[in-house]
């Protein structure tokens, strides 16, 4: 139960980042449309289903354990750190919450993050930064030619 809970919790949180992403303009438009009578970004929901079946299909469970590990804790890092550096650069903004001991947590969270990073083994290090270097050409070919944030800040 544990890590079918695990599975749809990451599934459901993709296919909403993955559709915020497409109203941002990071991703092909396409993707941004809803079903009519449900407003679920079902186009988005096949899309990683597909792939998400593909990738499971040919890629040990282990492996991709550890390669969604290394993902959500670089993740964890880089929220970790963000806090910081937005309390430093940005201090005036609302924030309806409070961050006792800054940048105290967010470091050791951040620390602690890539500790358990650093377990794992190298292979998947490898895999990481091929993933992480197929979204970095994704984002210069398309993403940053289309996104409306972008557009705002001219």
């Amino acid at each position: 139960a544990g890590l079918t809970t695990v599975m749809l919790v990451l599934y459901y949180g993709l296919t909403r980042v993955f559709f915020a992403m497409s109203r941002d303009g990071l991703m092909p438009p396409f993707f941004a449309q809803v079903h009519r009578k449900t407003k679920t970004p079902v186009r988005v929901i096949g899309l990683c289903g597909l792939v998400i079946s593909l990738i499971a299909g040919f890629i040990p469970l282990g492996e991709l354990a550890e390669l969604v590990n290394i993902g959500t804790l670089a993740a964890f890092v880089l929220v970790c750190l963000g806090v910081v550096v937005l309390r430093i650069k940005q201090p005036h903004l609302h924030r309806p919450f409070k961050n006792p001991l800054n940048p105290v947590f967010p470091l050791l969270g951040a620390f602690s993050c890539a500790a358990l990073m650093a377990f794992l083994p190298w292979v998947t290090w490898v895999r990481f930064a091929v993933w992480l270097a197929i979204g970095v050409v994704i984002y210069f070919a398309y993403s940053i030619r289309h996104s409306k944030l972008r557009e705002q800040d001219r």
